[in-house]
């Protein structure tokens, strides 16, 4: 049957769209720079090793990095742009202003632009050293897809797109849909919290004052909440309050394992989108497996991992010389 005008009309403006975005997204490889710079992998893991034995901080830092990173604009290594004179970038946005360890990076890229120059991309090196911190603290591993192009924009106010530490599961879910993510993926990747430490801040709402009926949130478990009180008292009641103070995110919190979700199931999820994981059926049930079952947990995280590094990677972008500042 012939197509009327403007069904033809639709037909082509269709077909040119899927042509531009085939044209446009990258195609990622794990043997990316197998000819250009051989010893890429091996430059970021030594550097990343080094960092992480003067640091014990650096593997939590490296991997919200990558999150952070490919949660606004895609992994495009936006993250670490520095501000410039009317704009304020990323990694100045107030979620970002915890994250740190951007020395890590830049040091792996001074040292691949004597290697390689103009080679390697500074959001390439971001996802490489994601792996290295999780397999360095006893997590898996897995063969990295590299291919990435560095973006020439980052704005703090599209920070406000992070998932927040008090969003429920269901816009839990929405953020994560946005990305090309599903549920699984969101429970998954939430077992990052495996590693790293939260400021009072994130959480304390949920220890005082609650709600009308309750002055702690009823979904902590009683004793732990009572012991987070004692480290985070009421904001303003002391002039001498440790901004500093805080918590671990699990009880194992600098190695890479599925004690997150046993936490979970315990009560003792710092954050309530944390906790929201066991109260809904939707993700309950991948929280228990994954608590029961370690070797799933890994294997269902590195295929996670892959999806979200493919997330707004596109052939438009460059390859910083500075992982600071555009070219």
């Amino acid at each position: 049957m012939a197509l009327l005008p403007y069904s033809r009309s639709i037909f082509l403006i269709i077909s040119l769209l899927l042509t531009l975005s085939s044209i446009s997204a990258a195609e990622l490889d794990a043997h990316h720079y197998d000819k250009t710079c051989p010893q890429v992998e091996k430059i970021i893991s030594e550097t990343v090793q080094r960092a992480s034995t003067f640091d014990p901080k650096v593997p939590a830092r490296i991997l919200r990095m990558f999150f952070h990173d490919c949660f606004i604009r895609g992994c495009d290594a936006s993250i670490l742009l520095d501000s410039s004179v009317g704009n304020k970038a990323e990694k100045d946005g107030p979620p970002n202003l915890s994250v740190h360890s951007f020395y890590v990076i830049d040091e792996a890229k001074s040292k691949l632009e004597k290697a390689c120059p103009h080679t390697v991309s500074c959001a390439d090196i971001i996802a490489i050293a994601a792996r290295d911190v999780v397999a360095l603290s006893g997590g898996p591993s897995w063969d990295v897809l590299k291919g990435r192009k560095d973006g020439r924009i980052s704005k703090a106010s599209e920070t406000v797109n992070l998932p927040a530490p008090t969003l429920n599961v269901s816009q839990l879910i929405q953020s994560f849909a946005k990305r090309g993510l599903g549920v699984k993926d969101m429970v998954t990747l939430s077992g990052g919290h495996t590693l790293g430490f939260s400021h009072c801040s994130s959480f304390q709402a949920r220890l005082h004052n609650f709600s009308f009926l309750h002055d702690i949130d009823p979904t902590l478990n009683t004793q732990f909440a009572l012991n987070l009180k004692k480290i985070c008292p009421k904001p303003n009641t002391n002039a001498n309050t440790n901004f500093s103070a805080g918590q671990f995110l699990d009880s194992t919190a600098s190695v890479f394992d599925n004690d997150y979700y046993r936490q979970l199931l315990a009560g003792k999820g710092l954050f309530s989108s944390d906790q929201s994981l066991v109260g809904d059926h939707r993700t309950r049930w991948i929280v228990e497996a994954f608590a029961k079952d370690q070797s799933l947990f890994f294997t269902e995280f590195v295929a996670s991992m892959l999806k979200l590094g493919n997330v707004g990677v596109s052939e438009n972008g460059e390859v910083r010389l500075n992982c600071k500042v555009v070219n």
